[in-house]
């Protein structure tokens, strides 16, 4: 479920679900109200994800340091590319994805990440942090998602995929053997 905007957040106007004229024009199949609120869940957490990741980015020291900044570029680039084609799938469907600043900030998942210059080990932490509560989105919405428009639960399916394929690269790092 969609959780409200909290009083202290400035939400620019209009906001809401009214819909404008021109929206629905091309008819066809309309995302019910829990299809809608499940994707824009995933949308927010691809949003913020793709900012953690570039907020480590920038700021990360330490060992392996290009390594980590090369790969959290991947991982920039899975969240930002997932965030488009979900707001895109939102729109075919004739649902309004919101990605205000704002907007996101309040519905947000993922766990706040540090400001200012972070250790490459502890910035790893962060990160797969970050993208394992987006994947936990994911999969929470997806049995929702997949009774209302398979379709759309097929891009759950990538996009769990590809990000527990970043969490992995990015958590190898500071990983040692095990020795089964």
């Amino acid at each position: 479920m969609s959780e409200s905007i909290p009083n202290d957040v400035t939400v620019p106007e209009p906001r809401g679900d009214a819909r404008t004229e021109r929206e629905n024009a091309e008819n066809g199949f309309v995302a019910p109200q829990r299809l809608r609120d499940s994707l824009q869940r995933v949308l927010t957490d691809l949003i913020v994800l793709h900012l953690v990741g570039k907020q480590a980015h920038w700021n990360i020291v330490g060992t392996n340091f290009r390594d980590l900044h090369l790969n959290l570029d991947e991982l920039v680039d899975v969240a930002r590319a997932g965030a488009d084609r979900v707001a895109e799938r939102m729109r075919a469907m004739h649902a309004s994805p919101d990605g205000r600043p704002a907007v996101v900030a309040a519905q947000t998942s993922l766990p706040e990440f540090e400001a200012g210059e972070i250790d490459t080990h502890d910035a790893i932490d962060l990160v797969v942090k970050a993208i394992e509560s987006c994947v936990g989105t994911v999969r929470e919405v997806h049995d929702g998602v997949d009774e209302d428009d398979p379709t759309s639960a097929d891009l759950l399916h990538e996009f769990i995929e590809k990000l527990e394929q970043q969490a992995w690269f990015i958590s190898a790092e500071t990983r040692t053997p095990s020795r089964t």
